[in-house]
């Protein structure tokens, strides 16, 4: 099935909503020069009609457009990716004061990690301006060091019949909580250095 065939015409308010986002993703850095360097890079998509049939399925929502669009979130899908977990919340909040949204949830999982270990900011929107207005779209926000252990997580854990999975889920987890300490000691170096700056 074609993204054409699963969400008809929404689909050029959706390809313009992601790309609205990135566009004022691109803004941070020229808006705030202290932070030129925070956004290391940003990268979007719009959820496959297979993903997004699955997931209606797996909430036991109807499996059409029209519930893709007003009961799933994350059709849009954009990830910022910071140097620092500082960056993290300094863009958020940026994101936040926007008026080409309005936040609908925010879901803080460097505060409150999931289960597995990973931590990112996510905040869920609703268009308010552009042709995409009244579209929904969810912005992920983590640091590098997180990013590479999402990656190669994302990658593992959709291998079937794993033997020692159990295993396998430990040593991630205890992964991403040392990816954690790391993002941590950098910020502290970050901080020491511009402290020690004239």
């Amino acid at each position: 099935m074609t993204y054409e065939d699963f969400y008809g015409p929404a689909l050029t308010g959706l390809t313009k909503t992601k790309q609205q986002i990135c566009d004022l993703i691109s803004l941070y850095s020229s808006e705030n020069p202290d932070h030129a360097k925070s956004v290391i890079y940003c990268c979007s998509r719009l959820k496959t009609p297979e993903s997004m049939i699955q997931k209606l399925k797996k909430r036991g929502l109807p499996v059409n457009k029209q519930a893709a669009l007003s009961q799933v979130y994350d059709a849009v899908g954009i990830r910022v990716v910071c140097s620092f977990a500082e960056d993290v919340y300094q863009i958020a909040a940026w994101l936040k004061n926007r008026a080409e949204f309005r936040i609908l949830e925010e879901k803080d999982y460097i505060a409150y990690p999931k289960p597995n270990g990973y931590r990112s900011l996510h905040l869920l929107l609703q268009m308010t301006e552009g042709e995409g207005s009244g579209l929904f779209a969810e912005i992920q926000i983590r640091t590098i060091a997180i990013d590479f252990w999402a990656a190669l997580e994302h990658q593992l854990k959709y291998k079937k019949n794993l033997p020692h999975e159990a295993m396998i889920r430990e040593e991630l987890k205890r992964c991403a909580d040392e990816i954690a300490s790391v993002d941590l000691s950098m910020q502290t170096i970050r901080d020491i250095l511009r402290e020690s700056s004239p």
